[in-house]
C-alpha cells in the first residue's frame, strides 16, 4: 500500500484554529485544576468514583475523598461542550454518526480505559504533562493502534 493512500487529503479540512484553541483551554484547564488541588485531573474515573455515593464495595473506597471534584469535574466538560454549542449556534445534536455507534464506542473506550488505567486523554494531556514515561508509551500505542483501524475500516468501505 503506499503511503500517499495512508494519509488524509486534508488533515483539517474545518481549519486548526478550534483544535488548538480547544488544546489550550484543556491545558490549562489541567494547569489550574493542578495548582489547586495538586491532583492530576481525568474523567476516566468518574463512573466508579460516582457509584461510590450508593455502594459500600470496598474496592470504591479510594474515590471517596476525591468524588466530588470529580463530579463536578465531568459536569463542567458536559457544561462547557453544551455552552460552545450553543454559542456557535452549531446546535446540540453535531455528529453524523449513528447513535448505536457512539453507544458501542462508548463502552469500548470504558472497557479500554479501565484496561489503560486511563483515558486516551488523560495521559495526552496529564501523563505526558507530567513526563510520565508509562503516558509516552500509552500515547504511541493508542495513536498507531487508531491509525491502523481507521485505515482499516476506511478500506473495508466502513464510514461515519
Amino acid at each position: 500500500m503506499p503511503l500517499e493512500s495512508l494519509l488524509p487529503a486534508a488533515p483539517f479540512p474545518n481549519g486548526i484554529d478550534h483544535y488548538a484553541l480547544g488544546g489550550v483551554l484543556v491545558g490549562l484547564g489541567v494547569v489550574i485544576i493542578y495548582l489547586a488541588t495538586a491532583v492530576a485531573p481525568g474523567a476516566s474515573t468518574f463512573l466508579e468514583s460516582t457509584l461510590s455515593y450508593g455502594s459500600s464495595l470496598s474496592r470504591l473506597d479510594r474515590y471517596r475523598a476525591s468524588r466530588d471534584w470529580r463530579v463536578v469535574f465531568t459536569l463542567g466538560i458536559v457544561s462547557g461542550a453544551a455552552l460552545y454549542t450553543l454559542a456557535t449556534g452549531g446546535g446540540a445534536w453535531v455528529t453524523a454518526v449513528a447513535p448505536w455507534r457512539l453507544l458501542v464506542g462508548g463502552v469500548l473506550i470504558g472497557v479500554g480505559t479501565r484496561l489503560g488505567k486511563g483515558c486516551t486523554s488523560g495521559h495526552g494531556v496529564c501523563g505526558v504533562g507530567s513526563v510520565s514515561s508509562t503516558s509516552f508509551v500509552g500515547v504511541l500505542s493508542f495513536l498507531l493502534v487508531a491509525i491502523v483501524t481507521a485505515q482499516l475500516a476506511m478500506a473495508a468501505g466502513v464510514s461515519p
